[in-house]
């Protein structure tokens, strides 16, 4: 994941805008008046598009594994929460106790990866409270327990289901008949349906208690140690080609050691897959980036199976030592790199090798005989610092190709779309003759609707894409319209763009650290969202082949960048003086020296701005967007002059101009993402997407001169009176797009239209003589463009119907705010 945030704007179609302004009559025959004009080439082969050119990421984020697809029903089931994941958590976190019973790490542990475990006294209980409200059970089904326990002189213990009501299966007695430790189990049949449950277990003598486990019977294709169903089944109906996992900054964040003695049992550290194969209660435990605990009982195995089981090709992604997502450090350790590169090969034999091999034997042993067939390695998430990952990642790919030279070894382009370290990284990408490289980013809808063509100017014979994590700031419609708009460009492109993936995947909805996301879901219920609506629709209409195709466009709209200015800190203490707006011809708009009081400025933000010794000075050093703003929304073509100083705190300082309300304005961030670099971000409707971005910091204490041009839709900025950067924000935000491709198997031609405006658009489509069917299979998915997916109601859903005005040349209307597919059988 990448810290990037944006905005949307509708367009109209020359005649509809002319209409609504008034300018022009309406048309006295609108039926014989066309907005769009669609034109197909069906002789001409475009593209070939793989089967796995799009699929799914899932990363261990918003409780997407333990309380998500890990159908576990017993939160820290292994008492090792720890103040390492989350400073909230102790050893007994959900769990409560009647009686006496602490967590103990001593030589009586069930091993050594497990370092925890409960000594429970005699005539004691414990109660789980399991994720979100609590244990979820239905009515009829079976639900496993199991425990790891031993007792000195043999023990009972008393296993129940309730919830606030009373009972909710009929409670186990488990006799515990070894001084050592045993596994023990029994069944529950649930009698009533509850969202609600707790589990207890209490112990009639002192015991010792680990890896306390309720599973639902009914899993995923039943597989042991499985996945929550609707979860699972909700990812199948995409028919994904391919599943990356397990990150992200899993992957390339804290610590490259490994989880032993001589790491000092080291909890902050990368996803390492060797940790998470094996039996469950063997396997290590570990602090996640996202701010809590991950049981790695979904590990490597289940996610290798998975990728088999719903016919995806399986796309791990190992650590490059080089860390990411804010932590920006290379680590020189030349033994452990070594380690990391054979830990590399390791995984590929697990996955690939046979029953002889040292790792296909442990896959065998799981449960697997037969190999993963894996294809694609990736090395390394979004590295900050390419030059140092570009060195790493040239060892690990030299290793890999020499053992296994039919995997793809996938690079990387950093967080962004663009930037310093994206050209910086693609460059070293191209010398290198890197195969794939994965390119991440999270924008505004409008940048999605503004960058259809990203793709057209790529390099035909260079490095292949694997777009892994894009969307738009938002899960409602309006962003999976900008979405599928821009997907209508990765299929244009499908000789350049091989892979594409939404992320995140899936979102508990009480643990949210990142939002959007295509799945939502709680204890009990999941739910799509509209984004997964338009994956879904993709998904399941790729076709095998582009055919070449042309469309009218819409006309632009745009005036100059208006808005008033305004000042910002964001995890830092900052003082601004000498603030000045001047417009093109030297008068002044605005002036202030923070002499007086701070009447002319609105605080829309968050913070404390308060005078201090005649500056305006934000003194909370962890708010976050403080913005406050002074001028006229109407104001355009100014210069802002601007004092700046950093007090103390994570980052520098952000400049507004442009602002046109609290979700819409430009900003030049200075010392952003942990002081190491500064970037101009547009805000859209309350999301974010970098226009220009460099390296650098801000020094503490040190006062700046800033200076922002504007100039009709140009932007120039200077730091210390040298020019910093420039910009012209003028690509229009084209809102009608479209794609079409072929299916090889059934012969249909798929015509997919993206209608992202507020009017219908009555469209001219030319089959270039293609022979076709009268009748399309017509797929629609409408709505306001505000329209969010909820668990109750889900007002984003497709509408198949039947068209049967197709020929050789027809006319079709696209209604506002959509997306078309049309299915046309040639004859």
């Amino acid at each position: 994941m990448s810290r990037t945030r944006t905005r949307w704007r509708l367009g109209l179609t020359a005649t509809a805008f002319l209409v609504a302004a008034g300018l022009v009559p309406a048309p006295a025959h609108a039926e014989d008046v066309t907005d769009y004009a669609i034109t197909v080439d069906p002789a001409t082969k475009g593209a070939k598009i793989d089967d796995t050119m799009y699929g799914v990421f899932f990363e261990d984020i918003n409780r997407a594994a333990d309380g998500g697809l890990y159908a576990e029903l017993v939160q820290n089931r292994s008492f090792e929460y720890s103040t390492d994941d989350n400073r909230s958590y102790t050893p007994l976190t959900s769990w409560t106790v009647d009686g006496t019973a602490q967590v103990v790490n001593d030589a009586g542990r069930l091993n050594e990866r497990n370092r925890n475990y409960l000594s429970l006294g005699a005539a004691s209980s414990v109660t789980n409270a399991g994720y979100n409200t609590g244990i979820r059970v239905e009515a009829g089904k079976k639900y496993d327990f199991s425990v790891w326990a031993r007792a000195e002189s043999g023990t009972t213990l008393t296993v129940s289901l309730q919830d606030a009501d009373g009972t909710l299966a009929t409670a186990r007695q488990v006799a515990v008949t070894k001084s050592g430790w045993a596994k023990y189990t029994a069944t529950f049949t649930a009698t009533r349906t509850s969202s609600d449950g707790r589990l207890t277990v209490g112990s009639s003598a002192a015991a010792a208690l680990d890896m306390v486990s309720l599973f639902p019977r009914d899993t995923y294709k039943n597989q042991p140690n499985g996945l929550r169903k609707d979860l699972a089944e909700k990812v199948a109906a995409l028919h994904p080609g391919f599943l990356r996992f397990p990150g992200g900054c899993l992957v390339n964040t804290d610590s490259m050691e490994d989880y032993s003695e001589s790491s000092n049992w080291q909890r902050k550290r990368s996803y390492q897959w060797k940790d998470t194969i094996g039996p469950v209660e063997e396997r290590a435990t570990n602090a996640n980036f996202w701010g809590y605990n991950q049981s790695y009982g979904l590990g490597y195995y289940e996610y290798f199976r998975f990728a088999e089981d719903i016919g995806a090709m399986p796309l791990p992604v190992v650590p490059a030592l080089v860390t990411g997502c804010g932590q920006n450090k290379a680590v020189d350790d030349e033994a452990l790199l070594k380690r990391h590169i054979q830990d590399a090969l390791d995984l590929i034999e697990f996955a690939n090798g046979p029953v002889t091999s040292t790792w296909g034997k442990k896959r065998a042993q799981m449960g697997h005989p037969k190999p993963f067939h894996l294809t694609h390695i990736g090395v390394g998430n979004e590295e900050n610092l390419p030059v140092e990952f570009m060195a790493r990642f040239k060892q690990f790919r030299a290793a890999i190709v020499a053992k296994y030279p039919e995997i793809t070894v996938v690079s990387n382009s950093g967080p962004d779309d663009a930037g310093q370290t994206f050209d910086t990284a693609w460059q070293l990408n191209r010398e290198n003759k890197v195969d794939m490289v994965d390119e991440h980013y999270y924008n505004s809808p409008q940048w999605f609707l503004q960058n259809n063509d990203r793709y057209d100017s790529y390099d035909r014979s260079g490095p292949k894409v694997f777009l892994g994590e894009y969307a738009s700031w938002g899960n409602a419609f309006k962003n999976g319209l900008a979405e599928a708009a821009f997907m209508t460009g990765l299929e244009r492109n499908a000789d350049v763009v091989k892979l594409a993936s939404y992320a995140p995947l899936f979102a508990n909805e009480d643990y949210v650290q990142w939002s959007p996301d295509m799945v939502w879901f709680n204890n009990h219920a999941s739910w799509n969202s509209a984004n997964y609506e338009v994956q879904k629709l993709f998904m399941n209409n790729v076709g095998d082949r582009v055919v070449p195709s042309k469309a009218t466009g819409t006309p632009s709209l745009m005036g100059p960048i208006t808005g008033a200015v305004g000042l910002s800190t964001w995890a830092t203490s900052a003082a601004y003086d000498d603030v000045s707006v001047t417009d093109a011809d030297g008068k002044t708009l605005l002036s202030d020296d923070f002499s007086g009081d701070a009447s002319k400025w609105t605080h829309t933000g968050g913070g404390s701005w308060s005078i201090q010794d005649g500056q305006y000075v934000q003194t909370d050093a962890a708010a976050e967007d403080t913005m406050v703003s002074a001028g006229d929304p109407t104001w355009h073509d100014y210069d802002l002059h601007a004092k700046a100083t950093k007090k103390s705190g994570k980052e520098g300082f952000l400049v507004a101009f442009g602002v046109k309300d609290t979700g819409n304005y430009y900003w030049w961030n200075l010392g952003g993402w942990n002081n190491t670099q500064s970037a101009v971000e547009q805000a859209v409707d309350g999301g974010k997407s970098t226009l220009i971005s460099k390296a650098g910091t801000i020094e503490t204490g040190r006062t700046y001169d800033i200076d922002i041009k504007v100039r009709g839709r140009q932007v120039t900025l200077y730091l210390d009176g040298q020019e910093w950067g420039s910009f012209t924000d003028d690509k229009p935000a084209e809102p009608f797009r479209q794609v079409v491709t072929k299916d090889a198997k059934t012969g249909d031609l798929i015509v997919k239209v993206v209608n992202a405006q507020s009017s219908a658009a009555r469209t001219a489509i030319d089959l270039g003589g293609a022979k076709v069917a009268s009748k399309a299979r017509v797929t629609t998915l409408s709505a306001d463009p505000n329209a969010v997916n909820s668990e109750t109601e889900t007002p984003v859903a497709p509408v198949t119907s039947t068209f049967s005005g197709v020929a050789d040349e027809f006319t079709y209307t696209f209604p506002a705010n959509s997306i078309t597919f049309l299915r046309i059988k040639q004859r």
